[in-house]
C-alpha cells in the first residue's frame, strides 16, 4: 500500500537510514535539511514495491562521492534533478518514479529531494539493503539489471552521461574519476529500470523499515527504555532479523583518509574495562567492512557493522567517529538475497579485497 511522507518524518527517516547505512551513505542532518528545504509543508507519495505496475519507469537517484567530502562540500541540492532529467533525455523517455539505490543519511534522502522539486512517487526499496562504497555493488547489477546509462550532475550544472554498456564496473570506474573532478562529489541518475525489475531486484520496503528503526529509536529514548532493545524488536519481523552485540567500548584511534574517491581507514575500539587489553578494530571504506576482536572475525560483509551511541542509541557513521566517544558495535544480518553466491561476488568479503570467508553475524559463536 503507497504511504504519505512528510517533514514532520524526515528526522526518524534519517536516523533509521544512517543506522542501515552502516557507517556510510553520507552525513544524516545534511541530507535531512536538503529534503525539508524542497519539501516544506509538502508531501511526498511512496510506492510499495509489490503494488508497482510492470511497466512503470523507474530512474532511481543519488550522491556519490567520499563522504569526508561531503561534510564539507555542500550540495546546491539542484544536482539531482538534474541528473535525473539529463538522463530522460538521453533515453528519450520520463521516469513514472524514483528510487534510492542504498541506505544512508544522504542516500535515502535524494530521491526525496528529487520527489519533492518534481512530484514524482518514490519507491519504497533500493540495490543494496543497506550501503556499500561503489555503484556496481547492487542487487540490481547481481540480478540482471545494468547501470548503464548513467548520468551524472555537479553543483554548477555540469552533466555527464556515460554509458558502458553491461560492464558496472566500469561504469562505476569512469563515474569516479569524474566525481574526483567535481570536487569529491556528484549526483547521479542510473540503474533505469521497469516496475518488474523493481520487483526483481531491488531490497523492499527499506524506506519504512529506515522510518521504523528511527522512531522506534526516538521513542525508547522518550520513555526511557533501551534504544538497543527497540532496535533488536523493529528488526525481528523483517528481512534483518538477526541483531547481535559485537562490543561496547571507547574509540580509542581513527585513521581516516580520503583517496580514490573514498573515505578508507579503521577504527580501534577499547574496552571501558581499564584491567582489559580486549579491543575490537573495524576497517571501513565509505562503509564499516570487518570487524575483528584480536585475531576473530565477528562481523564481515555483507552483514551490517553498526557503530551506535552507548547511551542513545545514536548511529554514528565512518566520517563522524571520534577519539572517546562510548559506543556500542552492533552486527546485523542481510537479506538472504544479499547472501547468494551472485551477491557475495558483487559485495562480499573477495570485492574488497578480504580473505576472510562470509560467515553470517547469526552462525558466530561470541564470548
Amino acid at each position: 500500500m503507497s504511504w504519505t511522507l512528510t517533514a514532520a518524518d524526515l528526522p526518524d527517516l534519517a536516523r533509521g537510514a544512517t543506522l542501515l547505512g552502516t557507517g556510510g551513505g553520507g552525513d544524516p542532518y545534511i541530507g535531512q535539511m536538503l529534503v525539508q528545504r524542497v519539501l516544506g509543508d509538502g508531501s511526498i507519495t511512496v510506492l510499495d514495491p509489490d503494488e508497482l505496475a510492470d511497466d512503470l519507469f523507474v530512474i532511481p537517484t543519488a550522491q556519490m562521492g567520499a563522504p569526508t567530502v561531503m561534510i564539507e562540500k555542500i550540495p546546491a541540492g539542484t544536482e539531482p534533478t538534474l541528473a535525473l532529467r539529463t538522463l530522460e533525455k538521453h533515453l528519450g523517455r520520463t521516469a513514472d518514479a524514483t528510487m534510492p539505490i542504498e541506505c544512508g543519511g544522504i542516500n535515502s534522502m535524494i530521491p526525496l529531494i528529487v520527489a519533492a522539486e518534481t512530484g514524482l512517487p518514490v519507491v519504497d526499496a533500493d540495490g543494496m539493503g543497506r550501503a556499500f562504497p561503489e555503484l556496481s555493488m547492487e542487487t540490481f547489477a547481481v540480478y540482471g539489471v545494468h547501470g548503464s546509462p548513467l548520468a551524472l550532475a555537479g553543483e554548477r550544472g555540469e552533466t555527464v552521461v556515460i554509458d558502458t554498456g553491461d560492464d558496472d564496473r566500469q561504469m562505476e570506474w569512469l563515474a569516479r574519476g569524474v566525481t574526483i573532478r567535481l570536487g569529491g562529489v556528484g549526483h547521479i541518475a542510473e540503474y533505469a529500470m521497469s516496475g518488474a525489475d523493481v520487483k526483481r531486484t531491488a531490497v523492499p520496503r527499506t524506506i519504512s523499515m529506515a522510518l521504523a528503526l528511527g522512531r522506534a529509536i526516538r521513542e525508547a529514548r522518550e520513555e526511557h527504555r533501551s534504544p538497543f532493545d527497540a532496535i533488536a524488536q523493529t528488526l525481528s519481523t523483517t528481512l534483518y532479523s538477526e541483531v547481535r552485540e559485537l562490543f561496547t567500548g571507547k574509540v580509542t584511534d581513527v585513521e581516516r583518509r580520503t583517496t580514490e574517491g573514498f573515505a578508507k581507514g579503521r577504527a580501534m575500539i577499547s574496552s571501558l574495562d581499564a584491567t582489559s587489553d580486549d579491543a575490537l578494530e573495524i576497517a571501513f571504506q565509505n562503509e564499516n567492512l570487518v570487524a575483528r576482536r584480536g585475531d576473530d572475525v565477528v562481523a564481515i560483509v555483507p552483514d551490517l557493522i553498526c557503530v551506535v551511541d552507548i547511551e542513545s542509541g545514536e548511529p554514528i557513521t565512518t566520517e563522524g567517529l571520534r577519539y572517546g566517544q562510548r559506543v556500542r558495535v552492533l552486527g546485523i544480518s542481510t537479506p538472504a538475497m544479499m547472501r547468494t553466491p551472485e551477491a557475495l561476488a558483487a559485495f562480499g568479503p573477495s570485492a574488497f579485497g578480504l580473505t576472510e570467508p562470509f560467515i553470517p553475524v547469526e552462525a558466530r559463536v561470541y564470548a
